[in-house]
């Protein structure tokens, strides 16, 4: 399958007579006006729409008011004629394919203040031109108002006034897409630019650590994104807080770049300020060698022999097409969809796959909140889902484990929709309602969160065996520090819809080193069949397993910074990105050992730091490498450690030495025993490190045993440890060369947790 042509926008709402047109079998001249949603002059509450481009034919606005109907949408028209005009209008009853009932996103069409008598988004569960009936136009100019009944998803995506009373528009998208251009009256031929270095398609993590690396090194970068806002699932629109470990492994300064940018939510979903959207966009537009387009929709590739010339794309506001020239591209699109229109090779998991995640937040109000029916939506019980702790709907309202990744996408957004509506209603009018009367719905993404689709193949395919196993590929180049998740629909909530369950879980295999993370291969970072195309993100050379791993959306921006520095190389040596491996990989290390704030004007420019450049903060780590520490040191893990009862690691609180801790409650026996000898005949401190917390012993014993002496200390573990690295002193001891020695902890008459981690014994003398 090949994505049509979409050119399918006007900014300023177009007159337009006697273009030929189709009707039915033949070409036929038709006078009327076509209006396309998007190009109103205000949108008021009602959002741009811009997933489902490919799918249903256009962007679209949508009423999401969460049963407050929105503010109207308003435009002004101008008729070539006054007379009768057919109205037909675009949309359609968004829950028909599921054949509920109740029609919620009902919408009127307004015409000078006087609404129609057709109420739309009432019928067809496909896409159609709904008949709104006839309507007397009596002058050259008319205000057009979209006016929202329920604030529960109405769409509207285009209208046609016609004077041909029998005239039916093209449904379908081939023959839609040319009769929207002619009917918009579009150049032929889309606008070029000049020929970039790179062209980025896809402006989250990913292609945001691409285009801002490339130019950092010289290129000259075009960073197409069809949102109004960076970031991708990282921003306000979507609110996934982004994580994967960065600023580490053989090249510590990448991840430089994402560490500018990255939002600092302290939940998934967080606020709408967490996300940083004004910041991402000052950090890019910071950057003279990007060109930023905003609201722009790539949706044809150019090519020439096996090589990708151009991709063109359209404004979603104004419907200018424009044509991206260059010499390399990347697609960060997390589809794929770049790769895929230019024929590269690739993967896609059918069934089974992760799914689509739209999260969702509420509060409680000061008054009273109703909620209306909504028996059109999933019917649910409290039991069918899990109650939404800390006022969020989190990650795993999830659904489309086993829908086209594609095709399906807008009916697995419409079905969380459903899902939510249905638990809200749940909460508020059945089950919850007595503990929820001032329960407020606040916000919920209109924009999907897909985890996996398409995933476009390198000259390596990285696999789970790979990671797990700590294959050393020779260009392993980005630390892939989460472990392998993937997420399942959780048994529990399928009762109801085992066909479309719409609650997951994550399934964890941490066989990853996180502290250091798995280097995936520069080679997984480029098509095998597209020979200047490179891929960042969630789509790039993986199996379904080891996405797992390497999604998350640090990560992916890591990767999009290699991508930069490998454009750079490819740019600067005339080379492909595969002759980038076999012929100029030294070249690309040097690159990514530099700080991600240095930069040069021209490819073949000096290096340079700006003087407004802002030191990052250092690495404040989950995990202290003990090797790293003076002294000697016996981590938790350290073969000379012996356990008495059954102790619990953790990983949960931070700045840790190795790879874990351990804790055991008050009861039942638990000792654990630190051994050591001294290499020389002194004077030493032992010191213990842990980790407090309001729920540790307050009088927790720990004992030093040597041949010569026994000493118990009692250390309120409740209490932040004074010295570095988490350790407090036990004091300072003589021990003899050879000796064995011991630091015993115990739950003995406890108060509270007992919490281990590592024992040091540095030199006193």
């Amino acid at each position: 399958m090949r994505y049509p042509a979409k050119t399918l926008s006007v900014f300023a709402v177009l007159a337009i007579t006697l273009f030929p047109v189709p009707h039915a079998a033949a070409s036929q001249p038709v006078e009327g006006v076509l209006v396309e949603a998007e190009s109103f002059d205000q949108h008021g509450g009602w959002k741009l729409d811009t997933q489902f481009i490919n799918i249903m034919g256009s962007p679209y606005l949508l009423a999401h008011g969460l049963g407050q109907p929105v503010a109207d949408a308003e435009t002004t028209v101008s008729f070539p004629s006054t007379g009768t005009y057919r109205v037909l209008v675009r949309t359609k009853d968004w829950v028909a394919p599921w054949q509920a009932k109740g029609a919620p996103g009902r919408f009127q069409l307004a015409i000078d203040g006087k609404p129609l008598d057709e109420t739309f988004g009432t019928k067809s569960a496909k896409w159609f031109w709904h008949d709104g009936g006839t309507v007397e136009i009596t002058k050259p100019e008319v205000k057009l108002t979209l006016h929202d009944l329920t604030g529960f998803e109405g769409r509207c995506d285009a209208i046609l006034f016609t004077k041909d009373l029998n005239y039916q528009p093209p449904n379908d998208l081939s023959p839609m897409d040319q009769w929207r251009k002619d009917m918009l009256g579009l150049p032929a031929q889309p606008e070029k630019t000049k020929k970039y270095d790179l062209v980025v398609v896809g402006g989250g993590y990913s292609g945001m650590g691409a285009a801002i690396s490339a130019a950092r090194m010289g290129c000259s970068v075009a960073l197409i994104q069809d949102r109004p806002v960076l970031g991708g699932n990282g921003s306000s629109e979507v609110r996934v807080w982004a994580q994967g470990l960065v600023r580490r492994g053989k090249y510590p300064h990448i991840g430089e770049i994402i560490a500018e940018f990255a939002d600092s939510a302290a939940a998934s979903p967080g606020t709408y300020e967490e996300y940083g959207d004004k910041l991402k966009e000052d950090v890019v537009r910071a950057e003279k060698n990007i060109d930023l387009f905003l609201n722009t929709r790539a949706y044809e590739v150019n090519k020439e022999g096996e090589s990708i010339q151009s991709v063109t794309a359209f404004n979603t506001r104004t419907s200018k097409r424009t044509e991206f020239l260059g010499s390399l591209f990347a697609d960060c699109t997390g589809h794929g969809e770049i790769g895929f229109l230019a024929g590269a090779d690739y993967y896609t998991h059918e069934k089974g796959h992760m799914g689509m995640s739209n999260m969702w937040t509420w509060k409680e109000a000061d008054t009273e909140k109703s909620f209306p029916d909504v028996s059109w939506a999933l019917n649910l019980n409290m039991e069918d889902f899990p109650y939404p702790k800390r006022f969020h709907g989190e990650w795993f309202w999830e659904s489309g484990f086993d829908k086209d990744p594609i095709k399906d996408l807008e009916s697995m957004r419409d079905w969380n929709f459903r899902a939510v509506y249905g638990a809200w209603n749940a909460i508020k009018n059945k089950g919850g309602k007595d503990k929820h009367a001032n329960a407020e719905l606040t916000w919920m993404a209109f924009i999907g969160g897909p985890r996996e689709s398409r995933m476009l193949r390198g000259d390596v395919i990285l696999r789970k065996k790979d990671i797990v196993n700590k294959i050393a590929f020779p260009d392993g180049c980005v630390p892939s520090t989460w472990s392998i998740d993937l997420h399942y629909p959780k048994k529990q909530y399928m009762q109801k819809y085992p066909e479309d369950p719409f609650i997951s879980q994550a399934v964890f295999d941490s066989r990853v080193d996180r502290r250091f993370g798995y280097p995936v291969p520069y080679r997984c970072f480029y098509s095998r069949n597209i020979p200047n195309l490179f891929m960042a993100g969630r789509c790039i050379s993986v199996t379904h397993e080891a996405l797992g791993t390497v999604r998350v959306m640090k990560t992916g921006g890591m990767m999009g910074e290699v991508v930069g520095k490998a454009a750079a190389v490819c740019t600067e040596k005339d080379c492909s990105p595969r002759e980038v491996y076999t012929d100029y990989y030294q070249d690309l290390e040097k690159l990514m050992a530099r700080k991600g704030v240095e930069r040069r004007d021209t490819i073949d420019g000096e290096f340079y730091i700006s003087k407004d450049s802002k030191e990052l903060p250092p690495v404040i780590d989950a995990y202290i490498d003990p090797t790293t520490l003076p002294g000697l040191v016996i981590d938790d893990e350290s073969n000379n450690v012996q356990f008495v009862g059954t102790w619990t690691k953790g990983e949960g609180l931070k700045g840790f030495v190795g790879n874990h801790y351990v804790y055991h409650g008050k009861g039942k026996k638990a000792e654990i025993h630190f051994k050591f000898q001294v290499e020389k005949t002194g004077k030493y401190e032992v010191r213990l490190s842990y980790g407090h917390h309001e729920n540790r012993a307050t009088n927790t014993p720990v004992t030093i045993h040597s041949p010569q002496d026994s000493k118990t200390v009692k250390i309120n573990q409740r209490i932040k440890p004074p010295l570095k690295n988490g350790f407090i002193s036990l004091g300072t001891f003589k021990f003899e060369k050879g000796q064995q020695i011991e630091v015993v902890m115990s739950n003995e008459g406890v108060d509270g947790n007992v919490h281990a981690d590592a024992i040091q014994v540095l030199p006193a003398d």
